[in-house]
């Protein structure tokens, strides 16, 4: 399917037409004033302004329009006050047709970079849908909501990521934050969720999986497509399995930010005695090198997952984002609301933008 895209105000809105009579009202008292001073004081020269305002709404060829019109405007006071042919005259209106010139391909360059900023912004969410799949409100027995937050203005997606698969008679969840930049964060994220899909339906034990998984990293990151990159990539990440039948959840951290437990009023970081190496540090390794710890998970709990674009915010003063105590706070039972208000909160806290990309994962074991 071929996605074609507008040109860059080419239509204009209900509320745009609505300007539009800005700068013709503009022409129209830069006139009347002109008149009504007379003829030793020439107000012509502000005409320009009405092409001006129309190139901060309009498209180039509607700027062009009401430069002509400003033009015709500039003529007819030469008319009414008999000075056409004086030099004065025609210089202010050859300068405000110049003006409008250059006004019209000012807008018209304008254009064009908005259209390819469109055609990037669809990308990034194409690629955003493609990498960060969707997770599904439920898998199993257990209810989810997600959210990702990426910390650059026009970005879509960054280093960090989330998963979720069925396996068996359990869920499978990883949640991850490439230590790379730019390009290379994203292409560490595409690679580790690929493995992750790829390899946790089949089932492996737990630490097989996580071997798997930093194999894939690091193979990847011993011939970087970038030698700046050598030895900076690799990826924090948890890998979840709770199982169906029973309330427990086995974790197996690699020096990520521990999940945490909402039960009732209390709120618990699950304690990792000893994390494992970010995936992709060290050296290969084996299922034998990987143990997952493993924590109750009672039906009606909630369990966070998130990456530490969380609880690294800042204020404006400076403070980091206090998380457990916000959780102990409020009343939310369910994943949607919970991530809702928390990236609500999140985003109120740093001021409604982060210094680096956050995701979050909220779960919930249903009766």
């Amino acid at each position: 399917m071929r996605i074609q895209f507008p040109p860059a105000g080419a239509r204009l809105s209900g509320g745009r037409r609505a300007l539009l009579a800005a700068p013709l009202g503009l022409i129209a008292v830069i006139m009347v004033a002109d008149l009504s001073t007379g003829p030793d004081i020439h107000l012509g020269p502000l005409l320009v302004a009405a092409p001006a305002l129309t190139a901060t709404f309009g498209s180039a060829r509607l700027t062009a329009a009401i430069g002509a019109v400003a033009v015709a405007a500039q003529i007819v006071l030469g008319l009414l006050f008999g000075r056409t042919l004086t030099a004065d005259h025609q210089t202010q209106t050859a300068a405000l047709f110049l003006a409008t010139i250059f006004l019209v391909a000012f807008r018209a360059v304008h254009e064009r970079r908005e259209q390819a900023l469109d055609r990037a912004r669809w990308v990034a969410d194409v690629a955003q849908k493609v990498l960060l799949k969707p997770l599904p409100a439920q898998i199993g027995p257990l209810e989810l909501a997600s959210a990702y937050v990426a910390a650059e203005a026009e970005a879509q997606i960054g280093g960090d990521l989330y998963a979720a698969v069925r396996a068996r008679d359990a869920t499978r969840l990883l949640i991850g934050d490439s230590r790379g930049k730019g390009f290379t964060a994203v292409g560490d994220a595409a690679l580790l969720l690929g493995a992750f899909h790829a390899a946790a339906h089949r089932f492996p034990p737990l630490p097989r999986l996580v071997a798997h998984l930093h194999n894939t990293v690091y193979w990847d990151a011993e011939e970087p497509a970038d030698d700046l990159a050598a030895g900076e990539s690799f990826i924090t990440a948890a890998v979840l399995e709770i199982p169906d039948g029973e309330p427990r959840v086995h974790v197996i951290d690699c020096g990520h930010p521990p999940p945490i437990l909402v039960r009732g009023g209390e709120v618990v970081p699950l304690e990792i005695p000893d994390p494992y190496l970010p995936l992709g540090l060290g050296a290969p390794t084996t299922e034998k090198d990987y143990e997952a710890d493993t924590f109750e998970f009672p039906v009606g709990a909630l369990l966070l997952l998130y990456t530490d674009g969380v609880i690294e915010a800042r204020d404006a003063h400076g403070t980091f984002y206090p998380l457990t105590e916000r959780l102990a706070s409020w009343g939310e039972r369910d994943p949607r609301s919970l991530v809702r208000r928390l990236h609500e909160d999140l985003l109120d806290h740093a001021g409604g933008s982060l210094g680096d990309d956050a995701a979050l994962i909220a779960i919930r074991r249903k009766p």
